[in-house]
């Protein structure tokens, strides 16, 4: 590994370039702080922006606009045959993802944060090593660990050119039969990406469901329109072998005892992410990993070891991009003397599928298992005038409220746009709000965001527009 011979000191390190790392940088620059950025990859932005959340979402977007366009003949528009031309798609994606690294890069500069490219190890409580980079080391006051997650690597005895979610973003090309191995949101978006963009798609999922950290209710009406869309689902199920053949992949799998064997042209393995935490030599500065790769912290981000915070995938909770931004801003805020601290209610998640699925706040299964008594108000989208207008009907919103007061303390929907309609209930949470204060509050007419307040109008017992009881 190449090191150079030059050392640095700086007041504050930042170890990643992501959504928790760049934003901790430019944070604590704005609050009058030294900072040096070291970031692994040439591009700044992360596993979110350069291979993950943003080109997914670009492709998952190309995808609705073919469906979109399809559909659009029920309402009397008619298109010539849609066509796709994946080396386009290619081209528009990593214009997306190069225009904003660069805007990364752009900002970490206007704030005068120091940019080093290369892997920081830690060699001591207060230093770091850069490996592949002309600066050998880095001495620091405060450190911020922000390194990620990476992908979960499938069984050595499955050494084969088999996809990851970062090798199916790259659109190598559209295969004529693909296999899905893991039944969560990654899995979930590219099967629905890559059967929209014409492949036939098999999923196969070790669970007894598809989503597992989200409500039934709500994966039941993504399951429905997947069923459509994909070949075959099997849930329950495990692959116990994969082998290469001539035409692509000779997969067997298991399910109650039995075992079958089909062959797929490719094989997308999307089973999940990992801490980065192994590759940092923790125990040289003092801080203390748990058996699963993760740093406990406490509300202020701090480590174990003075001086040293850690942010995003490789604290406990949940591998979210906004969620590392925040917490970087309260480690910017702490290390700066700023009173502050990661306190917030709800931490609200989204799934990007067809039609999208997102929750904040207690869930109905959580409060299932806490045994603890809820009010849920549900209002369909098929009663809603402009989830008619654009003929998207599918799904529902609920909302999740204390008995008595009416504190809301969760709400989760499933439908169209249903990622952009999410922070009004993760607002209402955070603001100790009531369904009084939702139903009040005044909603423009006709848009989606009204499902809100009719879920509230539901919960508190005063449906204008549906007679259904509350849950």
């Amino acid at each position: 590994m190449v090191m150079g011979s030059l050392r640095e000191e700086t007041e504050v390190a930042v170890i990643g370039g992501g959504p928790g790392g760049y934003v901790a940088a430019i944070r604590a620059a704005d609050l009058g702080r030294e900072v040096t950025l070291i970031e692994e990859n040439e591009r700044l932005g992360g596993v979110c922006l350069t291979e993950g959340c943003i080109p997914s979402k670009t492709i998952i977007h190309a995808v609705e606009l073919m469906d979109e366009a399809r559909a659009a003949k029920k309402m009397g528009i008619t298109f010539s045959d849609v066509k796709l031309d994946t080396r386009a798609l290619r081209q528009w994606t990593e214009s997306v993802v190069d225009g904003l690294t660069r805007g990364v890069s752009g900002l970490l500069k206007k704030r005068g944060v120091n940019v080093i490219h290369g892997r920081a190890v830690f060699d001591g409580p207060r230093s770091l090593r850069i490996e592949g980079s002309d600066v050998s080391g880095v001495d620091f006051r405060h450190c911020i660990i922000a390194v990620g997650s990476r992908i979960k690597e499938i069984p050595p005895a499955y050494d084969l050119p088999v996809w990851s979610s970062a090798d199916a973003l790259a659109i190598p090309s559209v295969p004529e039969s693909l296999l899905v191995v893991g039944g969560g949101y990654i899995g979930l978006e590219m099967g629905t990406a890559y059967a929209g963009l014409g492949a036939s798609v098999t999923m196969v999922e070790f669970f007894p469901r598809l989503l597992m950290g989200a409500d039934p209710d709500l994966v039941k009406v993504v399951v429905r329109q997947a069923e459509k869309r994909f070949s075959s689902i099997q849930v329950d199920s495990k692959v116990v072998g994969i082998e290469k053949t001539p035409a692509g992949f000779a997969v067997t799998v298991e399910h109650e005892g039995s075992r079958a064997t089909a062959e797929f042209e490719k094989v997308l393995v999307a089973v999940g992410r990992r801490p980065n935490t192994d590759r940092l030599d923790l125990e040289k500065a003092g801080v203390k990993v748990a058996p699963s790769g993760l740093i406990e912290v406490d509300d202020r981000t701090m480590t174990s070891a003075p001086g040293v915070h850690a942010v995003g995938d490789v604290t406990p909770g949940p591998m979210l991009a906004h969620k590392a931004s925040r917490e970087g801003k309260v480690a910017a805020e702490v290390i700066s003397g700023e009173p502050s601290a990661f306190d917030n209610r709800a931490i609200p998640a989204v799934v990007f599928t067809d039609p999208e699925i997102a929750w904040t706040g207690l869930t109905e299964r959580e409060a299932g298992e806490q045994d603890r008594k809820v009010n849920v108000g549900r209002f369909p989208l098929a009663a809603l005038g402009r989830a008619r207008s654009i003929g998207r009907t599918e799904g529902f919103v609920k909302v999740i409220s204390e008995p008595g007061s009416g504190l809301v303390l969760g709400a989760a929907m499933v439908g169209s746009r249903a990622s952009e309609l999410i922070a009004e209930a993760t607002l209402a949470i955070e603001m100790g709000a009531t369904l009084e204060d939702l139903l009040v509050t005044i909603h423009p007419h006709p848009t989606m965001s009204e499902a809100m307040m009719e879920a509230a109008e539901v919960a508190a017992g005063s449906p204008v527009h549906v007679t259904t009881a509350r849950g």
